[in-house]
C-alpha cells in the first residue's frame, strides 16, 4: 500500500484532535499546521509520535493547507478537517483505493452532515463533497480563494462510495461564529478581485441564498435545523458583503 501523510490545519481544536489523530491512524507521518491554539490542542496532538506541528499566523485556510502540502514528505495525503471522522467502512474503502495499480490523482468524498449530534439530510447537504485523498504531486489549492478551498487536480479524479462523518455544528452560535469568519473572508476575497460593493448584490443574494437553501435544497424537510442551517448560511453571504464594503472604506 503507498505511504500517506495525515494532514489537518488547527486552531484551539481540543475537543477533536485525538479523535482526528486516530482517523490517521494508518498514516506513517501527521502534519498538523496550527494558527497558535491557545487551548491544549498542541498538547494532545504531541502525545501522538507520528505528530510534526508547524505553526504558522493564520492569513486564510488556502495558505494553511498549502503550507501543511509543502510540509509532507508522501505523495498521497489524506486532508481532513477537525470536525471530520473516517468510519469504519471509509476507512476500509481508502486502504482499498490505496493498493490499487490505477489509481487516480484525486478522490472526492461525500460527507454525512450532523448539527448538534442530529443528522441532516436535505439543507444542501445532500451532494456534499470535497477533495480528501489526493497526490499532491498532481494537486494545489488556488492561491485566490481564502475560504471554501478549492483544490485544483492534474489528472484523473475518482469518488468513494462511503460518506465521511462531518460535525460541522456542535452549537448554533458556535456555528454563527464560523458564518461570520467565513463571510468576511469572503469579503476580502472579492475586494482582492476587483469587486465593487452594492446594496442591491447583497440583499439580492442573501435572500437567493436562504431561498434556494430553505425551499429549492429542501432545508424546511429538516425541521429547526434545517432553518437554521438555511438562516446562517445566507448571514454569511450578508457577511461577505459587509466585509467587502469595509474593504472599500
Amino acid at each position: 500500500m503507498e505511504k500517506v501523510s495525515g494532514l489537518i490545519i488547527t486552531y484551539n481544536e481540543e475537543k477533536n484532535i485525538q479523535e482526528v489523530l486516530d482517523c490517521f491512524d494508518f498514516c506513517d507521518e501527521i502534519i498538523v499546521v496550527d494558527s497558535y491554539s491557545t487551548d491544549n490542542t498542541l498538547a494532545i496532538a504531541k502525545t501522538n509520535p507520528k505528530v510534526k506541528v508547524i505553526q504558522n499566523i493564520f492569513e486564510d485556510f488556502t495558505k494553511q493547507r498549502n503550507l501543511a502540502l509543502d510540509n509532507a514528505k508522501n505523495d498521497w495525503v489524506l486532508f481532513l478537517d477537525g470536525d471530520e471522522r473516517i468510519t469504519p467502512l471509509l476507512r476500509k474503502e481508502i486502504l482499498q483505493v490505496l493498493s490499487e495499480t490505477n489509481k487516480k490523482s484525486a478522490y472526492y468524498f461525500y460527507r454525512k452532515f450532523f448539527f448538534a449530534g442530529k443528522p441532516i439530510l436535505f439543507s444542501g447537504t445532500q451532494t456534499d463533497k470535497n477533495f480528501r485523498l489526493f497526490r499532491k504531486s498532481k494537486a494545489r489549492y488556488i492561491a485566490e480563494k481564502k475560504v471554501h478551498e478549492t483544490l485544483k487536480v492534474d489528472g484523473e479524479i475518482g469518488e468513494l462510495f462511503h460518506k465521511l462523518s462531518h460535525y460541522s455544528v456542535s452549537d448554533y452560535q458556535s456555528y454563527k461564529q464560523k458564518m461570520l469568519h467565513y463571510g468576511t473572508l469572503k469579503g476580502e476575497e472579492l475586494s482582492e478581485k476587483g469587486k465593487k460593493y452594492s446594496l442591491i448584490i447583497q440583499w439580492s443574494k442573501t435572500i437567493f441564498k436562504f431561498v434556494k437553501t430553505y425551499f429549492f435544497r429542501l432545508g424546511f424537510l429538516d425541521g429547526k435545523q434545517g432553518l437554521q442551517l438555511s438562516y446562517l448560511q445566507s448571514f454569511s453571504v450578508f457577511q461577505t458583503y459587509e466585509s467587502l464594503k469595509k474593504q472599500m472604506k
